[in-house]
């Protein structure tokens, strides 16, 4: 039956042009895009090419015979055929296919599952969709004890570690089994004219249907020595991956997929991709313009520090000050010390100050701002301050309703929870409207003592996705992780206006007069490390990348110790630690090369001084002889705390650090 005209307009690409690179069916992705409306660029990426002479094939084949491997797992047809073609003559092949029927074989979806049915055989079992290495392993725990068991593993052209590492935690011995490797094609130049043009930005959409492809588009890129700009142009270029697998890839090497369709089919790919395909590039055409507006911020930062970084006579007089030699890694004749929110309602000058207006107001009082926070400097006589503001006025500018409620904290009024409701934030597009912030941050400058470092600072996306979309505070995220589980593309929206926001506001502080910025994230904690790595850490690099080189940057997450190694980013990343864990087995996983902040329990400050001395000399005799440590408590100083606590500790640390 012929599709309605208007069914039709509203599943087309509308001339837009989309890039493929799909093999097998290369002529068929190419009618399918032209047929709903797209200007098609299908460039074939790869060549399944057999291993031969595959010795390891033929051993395989006979420890089945022998009865050596229990379970066999084939993880795609291809490969199956591949496997029969490798031994066929060097093997009694009916014996083979005769030990495989009398043991366990798992198919991982129907590709595999029809090659046996070729050779007369039927899969004892086979994974449902959408096929991945997870949902061949609860297929597994559903059907099949593999303790103790010895498991063959057809593999793709490159291990899955992940699969291997469940397979060995639920107690089996595992044999991989590589049968075909993925080449470039033999004829490369339509790859390298797609990959050439996905650089420049000349495609509007990407459709990828394997994981492989992605690696041989990336090793394309390579050879043409265009990689930075591939990823650059890939950005901006709306991508749809077939499913978790293709997906999961593309996270492997810090990519983003904008869209899975609803089945992991080319015919599902294309028709979803076409009906989306306005609302997607309408997205990266607004990525594409916070992309010029992140430049002008760090050419601006750039622009205040190019004297500085050209001319050494010229350094800001902070440059070698303890706090930044301490964050470049550098020895220092003492620990540097300051302390988040040494600035805050513990102080009787701040209370002082704040109850005169709201905390708002207060934050968008350039003067006021200062005030409090050299205050707090003289008092407690630290090496570095922190600009006076907060996490959340960021998120004024791009739409959000603000309000900080006497005995709530902050609340949201309009929060995100939805797919729709994400489409109605607002990118950075004018820096100016945080304009009182850089205020804030050029009058500190002027008021404190020139040797004194000074540090901007913002919420890291994933924080400031949560206030966004839970409202304020919470204790489960449930709302966040709704969004984050359910729709990747919105997620992935949503973390791309707020990471460039975040980045812009970070230039505009350095340009205003910062020598080094602070990333806050308050509610990692929640998260896993793998559920951090997808959903969170490829936002991470690409702030800090962009972020103007030359200055350090302290990447501070709170509540959950095992993501520490993921929080090193860059050589200048500093990583901030709170108190959950040992300061040394912290500095061990981030890595001793790295620059460290941190990390004694906030609630040792409320203790006798004695109590504070003994604390801050187990924490650094820890660390000792080791360069690169900051001083810092593992979070903010509570409101509870007495001055004079906070003064001790501040001299304890200068006396006990200090190298005779």
């Amino acid at each position: 039956m012929a599709e309605s005209a208007d069914f039709k307009g509203l599943h087309d690409f509308n001339g837009l042009h989309v890039a493929a690179l799909e093999s097998r069916r290369c002529d068929d992705m190419d009618r399918l895009i032209t047929r709903y409306g797209g200007v098609s660029h299908v460039s074939p990426s790869m060549r399944e090419v057999p291993i031969e002479p595959n010795r390891p094939a033929i051993d395989f084949a006979y420890r089945v015979i022998t009865g050596e491997i229990n379970i066999v797992i084939l993880m795609t047809g291809v490969g199956f055929r591949f496997l029969m073609r490798s031994i066929e003559r060097h093997v009694d092949t009916q014996r083979f296919l005769d030990s495989l029927s009398d043991i366990t074989t798992i198919c991982r979806g129907p590709k595999p599952a029809a090659a046996l049915r070729e050779f007369g055989l039927k899969a004892t079992i086979r994974v449902p969709e959408p096929n991945t290495w997870r949902e061949l392993l609860t297929t597994i725990d559903q059907h099949v004890p593999i303790a103790n068991q010895v498991v063959g593993v057809q593999e793709y052209g490159v291990s899955n570690a992940s699969l291997v590492a469940g397979l060995e935690a639920r107690g089996a011995s595992v044999e991989p089994l590589k049968v075909y490797g993925w080449e470039l094609p033999v004829d490369t130049q339509p790859l390298a004219d797609n990959v050439r043009a996905l650089a420049a930005g000349q495609r509007d959409m990407l459709l990828l249907t394997s994981a492989h492809q992605i690696v041989n588009m990336l090793r394309m890129a390579e050879t043409l020595g265009i990689v930075d700009q591939l990823r650059d142009g890939l950005r901006t270029t709306a991508i749809v991956s077939i499913g978790p697998t293709t997906t999961q890839m593309m996270n492997e090497c810090d990519l983003h997929v904008d869209m899975e369709p609803s089945h992991p089919k080319m015919g599902h790919l294309v028709t979803e991709a076409a009906a989306r395909s306005g609302e997607l590039t309408a997205a990266k055409s607004r990525m594409r313009q916070s992309g010029a507006v992140i430049k002008a911020s760090r050419d601006a930062a750039l622009s205040s520090l190019t004297d500085n970084l050209t001319d050494h006579s010229n350094m800001h007089p902070s440059h070698n000050s303890l706090f930044l030699k301490a964050c470049r890694g550098e020895p220092t004749s003492r620990t540097p010390v300051w302390l988040m929110r040494q600035a805050g309602r513990y102080m009787a000058e701040y209370q002082e100050v704040r109850a005169k207006q709201t905390f708002l107001e207060l934050c968008a009082n350039p003067k006021l701002c200062s005030e409090v926070m050299c205050t707090a400097v003289d008092r407690l006589q630290v090496d570095a301050a922190i600009i006076f503001s907060d996490l959340l006025p960021l998120l004024v500018p791009m739409g959000f309703d603000l309000e900080f409620v006497k005995g709530d904290g902050p609340v949201i009024h309009n929060p995100v929870r939805s797919p729709e409701d994400v489409k109605r934030v607002k990118p950075l597009s004018d820096p100016s409207d945080l304009g009182f912030v850089y205020e804030t941050v050029s009058q500190t400058r002027a008021d404190l003592p020139a040797d004194i470092p000074l540090i901007g600072f913002a919420g890291s996306p994933f924080t400031l996705a949560s206030y966004a979309i839970e409202g304020g505070g919470s204790r489960t995220y449930t709302n966040t992780k709704k969004l984050m589980l359910s729709d990747g593309g919105a997620w992935s929206a949503m973390m791309d206006v707020l990471s460039d926001a975040i980045t812009v506001y970070l230039n505009h502080q350095i340009a205003a007069g910062a020598q080094c910025v602070q990333l806050f994230d308050s509610w990692a904690g929640c998260l896993s490390p793998g559920h951090y790595t997808q959903f969170v850490l490829p936002w991470m690099k690409r702030i800090i990348g962009d972020i103007a080189p030359g200055v350090p940057v302290i990447n501070f997450a709170t509540g959950n110790p095992e993501l520490l190694p993921l929080m090193r980013v860059d050589a200048r990343t500093v990583v901030g630690v709170d108190w959950r864990i040992d300061l040394k087995t912290a500095w061990d996983r981030i890595g001793s090369d790295c620059s460290v902040q941190g990390n004694m329990d906030p609630t040792v400050l409320l203790a006798e001084p004695d109590v504070i001395r003994d604390a801050v000399a187990d924490l650094l005799d820890s660390v000792r002889g080791r360069t690169g440590h900051i001083f810092n408590l593992g979070h903010g100083v509570l409101k509870e705390t007495p001055v004079e606590n906070a003064i001790a500790l501040v001299e304890c640390v200068k006396e006990l650090s200090s190298v005779d």
